[in-house]
């Protein structure tokens, strides 16, 4: 899973830490909104994936790859933040922000802060 040292990491700073230059930026980035998003969030690495915690089973998983970062899963959203994920969405659940243009560190945080605020309720 994405271009990291083969040692497994077992918290996100470990995964984080394991990327290049430039891609270890960007998944620094996500990191620190999806925290801002979700305070006190619960922080493990499951199915290999950095996720923070919403509640007991849910949680928002992120994934740096070759080209892009990936988040998943991210069901469908409200209209109008819909219409902002809709350009990053690849399929029903994920969402990737490639590395070559700005990541929008505002949305991602919004995005996690809404499906926080879906799985609390």
């Amino acid at each position: 899973m994405g271009e990291r040292q083969a040692a497994t990491p077992t918290t996100i700073d470990d995964y984080v830490a394991g990327f290049p230059d430039g891609p270890r930026e960007v998944l620094e980035q996500v990191c620190e909104a999806l925290r801002r998003a979700v305070p006190g969030g619960e922080e493990k690495i499951r199915y290999g994936m950095p996720a923070i915690m919403f509640a007991d089973r849910y949680g928002i998983h992120f994934a740096g790859w070759k080209k892009h970062v990936g988040l998943y899963p991210v069901g469908e959203l409200d209209a109008d933040l819909e219409a902002e994920v809709a350009p990053h969405r690849t399929t029903k659940d994920t969402v990737r922000f490639l590395y070559a243009e700005p990541v929008p560190y505002d949305l991602i945080e919004r995005l996690a802060r809404r499906l926080a605020a879906k799985h609390a309720a």
